[in-house]
């Protein structure tokens, strides 16, 4: 076994074990997290003993709450170049993830939000339970949903994708199920023998071994609310502006729009009008690889918009929930404003 104090690294049988150890932060991401990620990836990949890899995360409230805000916060004031290091290095570890050669399997019990959604809904064998509380809620910071969900989200059925990207509300097991980001659900307390199970298969073992063994444990989730809800999902957030699906939504009975439109009316103008725009253009991407050099752009972008940093003020720093957004309306975010975020990074991240 090695670790480093916030990843544990360790061989189980031959399954590859990483558990993110920063349970006091909710395991959120660091970039010493990040680099000892990707070198255990590497190294299980290249072990003809390690058949698939599993990720978790310690403590009892959460998988992975995203990256460390505060930490990026802090480079984009200092102008330093942590931030830019961060996302190049995280969004090569999602395509990593994407693209991994053995079983994948990411527990995502409890909290999985932002960096948490990029380490889990990119793999092979995805497992929620009963407490999964999943979001993508950048915009609420003056941010967009990253780590290549605007690769992953105009996936999901319908515009299930637009309504996680626009509101950044929390959905459950079968919610994430349903928008694809997950396959499974497993009860939290059966986690420690379903990793026992994993680790129990032969080397030789396929990818299909692995799924037939969490199948072996799986629950059934019941109805999704996205589910359940989504011809209105569809109607109102088909549109191409942040306005008219505001204007959809208000004409649609119900607490379920009234929530949406809500919340997001409490959201960055700027961040909304970026996302929704993020997120047409993923849909038409060929791949993640575009998807994450074009996040990348944005990213370095956002260290230039003020509501970037009242966003985490707001919610992260003071706490007291009520960011002063600038521009304060959609009307006066304009779409050459948008595009000053969609100036390719450079170097890309891939070639």
């Amino acid at each position: 076994m090695s670790s480093i104090d916030e990843v544990i690294i360790e061989r189980r049988g031959s399954a590859g074990l990483i558990r993110l150890n920063r349970p006091q932060a909710l395991n959120s991401l660091t970039l010493p997290m990040v680099r000892a990620i990707a070198s255990a990836l590497d190294a299980f990949a290249a072990d003809p003993a390690v058949a698939s890899v599993i990720v978790k995360g310690e403590g009892e409230r959460g998988f992975c709450a995203g990256g460390d805000i505060r930490l990026l916060h802090q480079s984009g004031q200092e102008k330093s170049d942590g931030a830019e290091s961060f996302w190049r290095e995280e969004f090569r570890l999602n395509h990593t993830i994407a693209h991994y050669p053995k079983p994948y399997v990411a527990l995502m019990d409890g909290i999985t939000m932002g960096g948490g959604v990029g380490l889990s809904a990119h793999g092979s064998h995805r497992v929620v339970t009963e407490r999964t509380r999943l979001a993508m809620p950048e915009t609420g910071i003056g941010y967009f949903p990253d780590v290549g969900a605007t690769w992953l989200l105009p996936r999901a059925p319908g515009e299930a994708g637009i309504w996680m990207g626009l509101t950044g509300l929390i959905i459950d097991a079968a919610d994430a199920i349903h928008a694809g980001l997950a396959d499974h659900a497993v009860a939290s307390s059966d986690l420690p023998a379903l990793i026992e199970a994993i680790a129990a298969l032969p080397v030789t073992s396929s990818p299909a071994d692995a799924h037939r063994t969490i199948s072996a444990m799986a629950l059934d989730t019941g109805t999704s609310r996205l589910a359940a809800n989504r011809d209105v999902i569809d109607r109102a957030f088909a549109q191409d502006a942040v306005e008219d699906i505001l204007q959809a939504l208000a004409q649609e009975p119900g607490d379920f729009t009234a929530e949406a439109a809500q919340v997001i009316a409490t959201r960055s103008p700027t961040s909304l009008k970026l996302t929704l725009r993020l997120l047409r253009a993923g849909r038409t991407s060929a791949s993640l690889a575009e998807c994450l050099n074009r996040e990348l752009g944005a990213c370095l972008g956002i260290l230039y918009n003020p509501d970037f940093y009242e966003g985490v003020r707001a919610a992260v720093m003071d706490k007291d929930r009520n960011p002063k957004w600038s521009p304060a309306s959609l009307a006066e975010v304009d779409a050459a404003s948008i595009d000053r975020f969609l100036v390719p990074a450079q170097p890309p991240l891939f070639a």
